[in-house]
């Protein structure tokens, strides 16, 4: 078995471990943190297959932007790890009979499929030919998408904004320490 064959299989191996726990782990900032680890896991398959822009890619926005996304508003999410929220789901059957049959669907989808594989190199120049089509041709899907992950994170902080507000207004407060007492005043 050569080191390719092995990276593949070490990597394949990470990523389903991590995709398991992302689903079994009962804190759900851990589950965001076992995401990020898959995530990683496939962008390395995509150095291995040679398209390092695609790993760069994969790195940039699914690790870099959508999964810090998902770690703020979980953070930003005051009663997130309060003591009266459920973390237990009742449809464990249910969940493993769908995901047996789907297993099932695509072993017998990529059994009948008959793959060509090329031993042709990638042409050159073709991560700078996506790239240019990223900020010309599809400049504006690229955008709107930039601007909802934008709104989810201004949504995430209102809405714990929100939630601070709600809190007793009667509650006692902490007074400011003499250093800070004496700026402010």
């Amino acid at each position: 078995m050569d080191t390719i064959s092995l990276a593949f299989y070490a990597l394949a191996f990470l990523i389903i471990a991590a995709a398991i726990f992302v689903v079994t782990s009962k804190n759900i900032f851990h589950s965001a943190i076992y995401l990020i680890l898959a995530l990683f896991g496939v962008a390395g398959v995509y150095v291995l297959l040679q398209a390092p822009f695609l790993a760069a890619a994969q790195v940039l926005m699914y690790v870099g932007a959508v999964s810090m996304l998902m770690i703020f508003a979980i953070m930003l999410t005051a009663r997130i790890a309060d003591q009266t929220i459920r973390h237990t789901n009742e449809q464990v059957l249910t969940g493993l009979l769908l995901s047996l049959g789907l297993l099932a669907v695509i072993v017998y989808s990529l059994w009948q499929t008959p793959f060509a594989i090329s031993s042709d190199p990638m042409p050159e120049g073709a991560g700078g030919t996506l790239g240019k089509l990223l900020l010309t041709q599809f400049a504006l899907p690229f955008e709107i998408v930039s601007v909802l992950l934008l709104g989810a994170l201004i949504g995430a902080v209102v809405i714990a904004k929100k939630d601070s507000v709600r809190r007793d207004p009667e509650a006692p407060t902490t007074p400011l320490p003499k250093s800070i007492e004496k700026v402010a005043g």
